[in-house]
């Protein structure tokens, strides 16, 4: 079969933490043609989709990452899967990228679907499951932002389309910081923030959870560093072993049916204490770190998954 990873620029590859670079490890480990697909790669010619890609091989544990083969154009039809794995900001080049891939012929799959990854606010989806998520408050209004920070007293303030803990705030009533952190995270009151209530289980660590098909596929505690707030990887964080609970259980038979229904087949959540915080579309991440901790190879399942699902859609 042939593979696409619509992804950055390969040059910016981490191969001890990329995801997508442990996908596509495992496509070509199971004989695979694995292609990367810049996101200028896309062209819809008279309602066809083509495809500008280049043919690799990943080559771990060598001085580069992969071997590069050649570049070719590939119409729809002669490309089994596309992963859309470019990194959030979700801006308006990554809409148009998803509206394209729209057009994609019946026998090519993407993960996750174009739909469901616009569908999907990586921070706002979640909100609608009230039972699930902390006391949120979405909005440009800094005097709402303040009110709502002086009824709970502590709070985590973060923008609604930022990724790898860029941006997050944490605030006590009472911090002459406040409004200017409110201002900036709002551009003056021009773009909406989130502010939510603060989760003290924040200080052990975060859970994310990845699902396949809406069932875990593995999880993993991620804890900050001694000067950071943030447990995320990017800002520092690091991995330990983590198990899904009861109520972790929960919040995934909530979401299970809605991420199918939006042809959402590999997802990761973020779990705070008994709290669903974020659901993460566009390029999860954490399958490396999970490998490691568990002495697995969790891209197997994946790519045995998008395999099944290119045989059905034929």
């Amino acid at each position: 079969m042939k593979f696409l990873f619509l992804m950055d620029p390969l040059e910016t590859v981490h191969p001890h933490k990329d995801t997508s670079y442990a996908l596509m490890i495992g496509a070509s480990r199971r004989g695979h043609d694995v292609f990367y697909l810049a996101a200028d790669g896309i062209t819809l010619l008279d309602s066809r989709l083509h495809f500008d890609a280049e043919e690799v091989v990943p080559t771990p544990g060598e001085p580069e990452l992969f071997s590069r083969k050649e570049e070719k154009r590939l119409e729809g039809g002669e490309v089994d899967a596309v992963f859309i794995r470019t990194d959030p900001p979700f801006d308006a080049p990554y809409l148009t990228r998803t509206l394209l891939l729209d057009q994609a012929p019946p026998n090519l799959y993407v993960i996750n679907s174009p739909s469901g990854v616009r569908t999907v606010n990586e921070k706002i989806w979640a909100l609608q499951f009230t039972g699930l998520v902390p006391p949120t408050l979405v909005t440009q209004s800094l005097s709402r932002a303040r009110d709502f920070l002086a009824e709970h007293g502590k709070a985590a303030a973060k923008p609604t389309d930022g990724f790898g803990g860029k941006g997050v705030f944490i605030l006590q009533d009472g911090d002459p910081n406040t409004n200017v952190i409110f201002e900036s995270l709002t551009q003056g009151g021009k773009k909406a923030m989130i502010v939510q209530k603060y989760i003290p289980e924040a200080a052990a660590g975060d859970k994310r959870i990845l699902l396949l098909n809406g069932e875990p596929l593995g999880c993993l505690l991620r804890l900050h560093g001694a000067d950071d707030h943030r447990n995320n990887f990017f800002a520092g964080g690091s991995a330990h072993p983590a198990e899904v609970t009861v109520v972790d259980r929960k919040i995934i038979d909530t979401l299970a049916p809605h991420l199918r229904n939006l042809g959402l087949g590999f997802v990761g959540i973020d779990v705070i204490g008994d709290c669903l915080i974020e659901v993460n579309v566009t390029s999860p991440t954490c399958l490396q770190e999970m490998n490691r901790l568990y002495d697995v190879q969790l891209e197997d399942r994946v790519i045995e998954f998008v395999e099944k699902e290119v045989r059905s859609g034929k």
